[in-house]
């Protein structure tokens, strides 16, 4: 299961952009995280888009609708359940979800007021359907790789 939350300016994101971003955002997790690309793990991630007005945020101290339209601001929060998430692995989901966010709006290379947090919530601390889940109960799933999977449990067990 995981969540990616893109928290933009209002109007900053065009639906289209929006519609290639819930594909690529969603793989830019996905791959990394199972191993493979996978389109049936597709139904355990969602992406939201949260619009906020200018003077709902700030940079700098100063908020947006006082600096002017120069400022391209981005905070793209990814939550995932525990499992193989080393250091390499995180850094290579972060740069996978710059680059998509690049790709959608048709930059070069990302802004540097873009900001990517990475939160991995606790094994027994992510619920749904009536009760709480773990990464273990996914690993028959099929989804996995078998590289994956010992290292998810290696990192389970440490």
């Amino acid at each position: 299961m995981t969540v990616i939350t893109v928290n933009t300016p209002k109007g900053r994101l065009s639906l289209e952009e929006r519609r290639a971003l819930a594909e690529t955002l969603t793989d830019a997790v996905l791959v990394p995280e199972v191993g493979q690309l996978a389109p049936a793990a597709r139904v355990g991630f969602q992406v939201h888009f949260v619009e906020r007005e200018p003077d709902m945020m700030a940079i700098g101290g100063r908020l947006l609708a006082d600096t002017g339209p120069g400022l391209d601001v981005m905070v793209i929060d990814v939550a995932v359940m525990d499992g193989d998430w080393r250091r390499e692995v995180r850094a290579e989901v972060i740069e996978r979800v710059l680059a998509a966010m690049a790709e959608a709006c048709g930059l070069p290379a990302p802004s540097p007021a873009w900001w990517v947090n990475f939160r991995v919530i606790d094994e027994g601390s992510w619920g749904s359907s009536g009760g709480v889940l773990s990464v273990l109960s996914l690993l028959d799933s099929g989804v996995f790789t078998e590289e994956k999977i010992k290292a998810i449990r290696t990192a389970l067990d440490a």
